[in-house]
């Protein structure tokens, strides 16, 4: 451990970070967000704000010979009201792409939500910091994968060698958008979620813009995407217009339609795959929405439950099997004057057999093991022999 006045200090800028699309200063330093200022004037959804926030594959990349790195974060933990207690968020070390250590940052802000009244509160805490030693010497590539599900403020990163930006490597970006599954909700780590393990597997670097909750078709959210520089792109769309019940089948054709045109506007020929919902039976045939199931939650589990009827199918309501059979029919239907649009059912991710073997532990979210085999199957389907976004 080198002693204080070797440290060197580096302010955290835009080239040091991937994985973000703006930096906002804040009084502590600052906070990466994975949309735009522009796009979150547009909606004051508490849970959005929250989501985009929270910086699922966003990392701090760049080039040292450095052996010790320190970074100094300023976290906002969430805790809910009768749940047990999460676990602090993750921070994933690689060098030269491979796993070099892990660490958390204790303290930070807090947010208690009450999920039975929908209130939030904030409670201020200190910063905090995480700690690597022992890197191994000489020029290296090195990322901290910050905690995919936990907002970080970055107020400084120290190290025992000078830091520079790490060098282009050509690859291919591959921008994907879609719920709290993408997003990593469950997920074992930052680089555990299913599109991070995707992204390595597929040699791609991933610009990750699903959102928790926030998977709605919002043209915010396709403009945020038309103006963002990608080789590929996927949307994967279903689940949480059903947890919200948030429109109808009339509404649902055409808002898809305008999605995909806006991110078309700026990606005319770019390779663009819909991704349609993993299983999920609690909604396969009961629309929304998805309310939390509170005699699970004094039981110290999380769980959800359908509210809909699947009766109400026949006036319009979402479930998934109606929104697997739209996106497949949309899809079939622009194919043919858009080459480079493709499907891919999300039950080939995630599908019956996977369910019996590896059950979604609150109705809705897969877990860490799920995410692995997620990412392998993308990793196959989309980026191996054949696939869409092969090489």
């Amino acid at each position: 451990m080198p002693t204080d006045h070797h440290w060197i200090t580096t302010p955290v800028t835009a080239d040091l970070l991937r994985g973000a699309l703006e930096l906002e200063r804040t009084a502590h330093g600052v906070l990466p967000h994975r949309l735009p200022a522009r796009a979150r004037a547009q909606c004051a959804d508490p849970q959005l704000a929250m989501s985009e926030s929270q910086p699922s594959g966003v990392r701090l990349v760049f080039r040292t010979r450095a052996t010790a790195v320190e970074l100094d974060t300023l976290p906002t933990k969430r805790v809910y009201v009768g749940a047990p207690p999460r676990p602090d968020g993750l921070y994933d070390l690689l060098v030269d792409g491979h796993p070099a250590g892990q660490g958390s940052v204790r303290g930070g802000n807090t947010l208690t939500l009450d999920m039975s009244t929908g209130s939030a509160e904030t409670r201020p805490g200190p910063v905090g910091t995480v700690r690597f030693t022992g890197l191994p010497g000489g020029e290296k590539d090195v990322e901290i994968w910050l905690p995919h599900n936990e907002t970080t403020e970055l107020v400084a990163l120290r190290t025992d060698a000078p830091v520079g930006p790490a060098p282009d490597r050509g690859r291919r970006v591959w921008l994907h958008h879609g719920s709290s599954i993408s997003h990593g909700s469950d997920a074992a780590s930052p680089t555990t979620t299913w599109p991070a393990l995707a992204a390595s597997l597929g040699g791609v670097e991933l610009l990750n813009l699903s959102l928790g909750g926030g998977a709605l078709l919002d043209p915010f959210t396709a403009r945020a995407m038309r103006d963002t520089p990608a080789d590929l792109i996927s949307v994967k769309i279903g689940i949480n217009l059903v947890n919200a019940d948030l429109m109808r089948l009339r509404a649902f054709t055409p808002a898809v339609h305008g999605f995909l045109d806006t991110v078309r506007d700026g990606h005319p020929g770019t390779p663009l795959l819909v991704i349609s919902p993993i299983l999920c039976p609690v909604h396969e045939d009961t629309p929304g929405p998805s309310v939390p199931d509170f005699s699970a939650v004094k039981s110290g589990r999380l769980r959800f439950r359908a509210a809909g009827d699947p009766a109400e199918r026949a006036s319009g309501k979402l479930a998934l099997g109606v929104i697997r059979d739209e996106l497949a029919r949309i899809v079939e239907q622009r194919a043919a004057e858009d080459p480079a649009l493709h499907h891919l059912d999300g039950r080939e991710l995630y599908g019956d057999a996977d369910y019996r073997e590896l059950p979604l532990p609150d109705e809705l979210h897969p877990d860490a093991a799920t995410h692995r085999r997620m990412g392998e199957r993308f990793a196959g389907l989309a980026f191996g022999a054949g696939g869409c976004f092969a090489d």
